[in-house]
């Protein structure tokens, strides 16, 4: 039988960084299907997302919200999704991206069945800090997959001293890389009026935050609103900031003040939110996946966590760690904002998906799944 493809996500950055090898996997004409399981699930939000980025429809959307913040039940909830819908359709691999809740789960479900193997892409990154569900949800599905698309070399190393034999890793490079190709063009010309005008009206840095680690201890969140409004004064622009609908909950039920400079939005759409990105002067996230993109567009970033997942943006020059500390935002803004940026992107040449299909192609062949 033919190779069949199983991608499964239910976050939008687990769509943005798929996305290109969804592309590459529909114009080679491979035998793939989409589940959506709805972790972070609007219907229309979702479908002008997929449409944006030209996304083929998932085959199956599940509802996969988390409802009560336990992470136990939300994985059991989506494992038995997912597992009844892999027993139907049967695929050879099942590939998943990066650290959330499907991403645990979709591989749990997939190693207790026979004949199907699981491909992790963005394999082997370590925050080494087991408070963040993340890594350990990127852990145990590293030690499940058969094959793991490590982005750097340094991500390959972290593997092989874990115990993952060489023969399953593949340095491919990172999927954001070709994400941030593909659609930076695009955003470009298809951004919202209100944010083209915004990038072109006057300088401006850019705010992202809505980890839980961050958001849901009063006195950290407090660090960081202080901290951000010293950086703005840093900055001499306006920080806007998309806030997360958690994020705002929170500074509310805290009854926290926003600083002077530190101008609140709506969440924007991942066109929108590129386009900010590439125009800003300045970056200030909790996020991994803005991290690596500010480092891809040469901006500066100060990443608002005391450890990251993503050293290789601390070692190419373009990302400092501040933690919560209102002073240590203050000077790494100030240090950011005094390099070049001249830094060289350490996550790869914008090929990545090719290599991870390719690889999943002779994997299959090698296992015997390909018909004569």
């Amino acid at each position: 039988m033919r190779p069949r493809f199983a991608i499964i996500f239910g976050t939008r950055p687990e769509i943005v960084k798929l996305g290109p090898l969804i592309r590459c996997a529909a114009a080679a004409r491979a035998n793939f299907f989409l589940i959506h399981s709805g972790q972070h699930y609007s219907p229309d939000m979702d479908s002008i997302f997929m449409r944006d980025l030209a996304l083929p429809k998932p085959l199956h959307r599940l509802d996969g919200r988390t409802r009560n913040g336990r992470h136990g039940e939300h994985v059991g909830r989506l494992m038995t999704q997912i597992e009844t819908i892999l027993i139907n359709e049967r695929p050879t691999h099942v590939v998943v991206q990066g650290d959330t809740n499907t991403v645990l789960a979709a591989s749990l479900a997939a190693a207790k069945l026979p004949d199907i193997r699981i491909a992790h892409v963005e394999a082997g990154l370590r925050s080494f800090d087991r408070r963040m569900p993340e890594e350990t949800n990127r852990i145990l599905t590293d030690h499940m997959s058969q094959l793991l698309f490590a982005p750097t070399q340094e991500a390959a190393a972290l593997l092989r001293a874990e115990g993952i034999p060489q023969a399953r890793i593949r340095v491919t490079g990172n999927t954001v890389v070709d994400a941030v190709r593909l659609n930076r063009t695009l955003a470009r010309s298809g951004a919202s009026f209100a944010v083209r005008r915004l990038r072109s009206s006057s300088p401006y840095g850019l705010v992202t935050l809505h980890r839980q680690e961050n958001v849901d201890s009063r006195s950290t969140l407090a660090g960081i609103l202080a901290g951000l409004g010293r950086a703005t004064k840093e900055l001499g622009s306006p920080l806007l900031f998309p806030a997360h609908p958690r994020t705002l909950d929170r500074i509310k039920k805290f009854r926290l003040k926003l600083p002077r400079g530190l101008n609140v939005m709506p969440p924007v759409g991942y066109l929108d939110f590129l386009h900010l990105e590439e125009g800003a002067r300045l970056i200030l996230t909790d996020s991994g996946g803005v991290q690596e993109e500010a480092c891809i567009l040469r901006v500066p970033c100060v990443t608002l966590r005391t450890s990251t997942e993503r050293p290789e943006t601390i070692a190419a020059g373009g990302n400092l760690l501040a933690g919560c500390d209102p002073g240590a935002i203050h000077r790494a803004s100030k240090k950011i904002l005094a390099r070049g940026r001249d830094w060289r992107n350490p996550f790869g040449d914008g090929h990545a998906s090719d290599r991870i299909l390719k690889a999943l192609e002779q994997d299959a062949s090698r296992q015997g799944r390909v018909a004569a």
